[in-house]
């Protein structure tokens, strides 16, 4: 996928750009995000989905109703992936050269450091059996491991290496915190979730429904305990 890295940044960008808008991102947009990445629809064909929604969504005549979630360019933006993988099949299947950004190593290491303060400072429910805090911390002290590796070496790591191995730390700790978290607190979630959805369900697939409601949930229950998103997609 080209622009790997710049995924998130440069949706939030366009999609604000073409709303009009400086206005954060909600937690709806960005689990659409996810859910788009985790599908491996490519940056472009999110780009063209939102440019197509927006233009489609200006000539209406009548404009009573606001774009408020980037929901309203998913059917668009699955359109856009669609016509992009046929338009690849009939060339032949090339496929265009991955950018990695410039990186630095030392940038990197800050973003590894930085996330285990994070979690060392997260405020993380703890149930019999479940060892969220401890966990925490051992992950904490793996990231630091990590950082100083890093700045030891004075390497570029490989970054698909280095970002499998983060989201198996992240799946982990989320694992575990999904079941020691108190019940009230995960209904709650679900039930946001479930209301913030609701508008744009009809515009989606059963599936696309039941992976945009994961990653609502997830995001949402790791905002709440201050866990940072270990992904390199989370470095500025």
């Amino acid at each position: 996928m080209e622009n790997y890295f710049n995924y998130f940044t440069e949706i939030e960008e366009h999609y604000l750009r073409r709303r009009g808008s400086h206005l954060l991102l909600s937690t709806l947009d960005w689990a659409l995000i996810e859910t788009w990445k985790s599908a491996g629809v490519p940056l472009e064909a999110v780009l063209r989905g939102v440019d197509d929604a927006f233009d489609k969504y200006d000539q209406r005549p009548s404009k009573s109703k606001k774009v408020n979630s980037l929901a309203y360019c998913s059917q668009a933006v699955l359109a856009a992936a669609e016509d992009m993988k046929e338009a690849a099949v009939g060339a032949g299947g090339a496929e265009k050269a991955q950018r990695e950004p410039g990186f630095e190593a030392a940038q990197i290491a800050a973003f590894l450091r930085e996330s285990a303060e994070k979690l060392e400072k997260a405020k993380l429910p703890e149930r019999a059996g479940f060892a969220t805090v401890a966990l925490a911390r051992e992950e904490a002290s793996s990231l630091r491991e990590m950082a100083e590796f890093i700045e030891s070496s004075g390497k570029l790591p490989r970054l698909e290496d280095l970002e499998r191995r983060l989201t198996v730390l992240e799946e982990k700790l989320f694992a575990v915190l999904m079941a020691a978290a108190p019940d009230d607190d995960l209904e709650n979630v679900r039930a946001e979730a479930d209301r913030d959805i609701a508008p744009y369900r009809r515009n989606m697939t059963a599936a696309q429904v039941e992976q945009l409601h994961k990653q609502y949930v997830r995001k949402r229950l790791l905002e709440r305990c201050g866990v940072p998103r270990l992904s390199l997609f989370y470095m500025h």
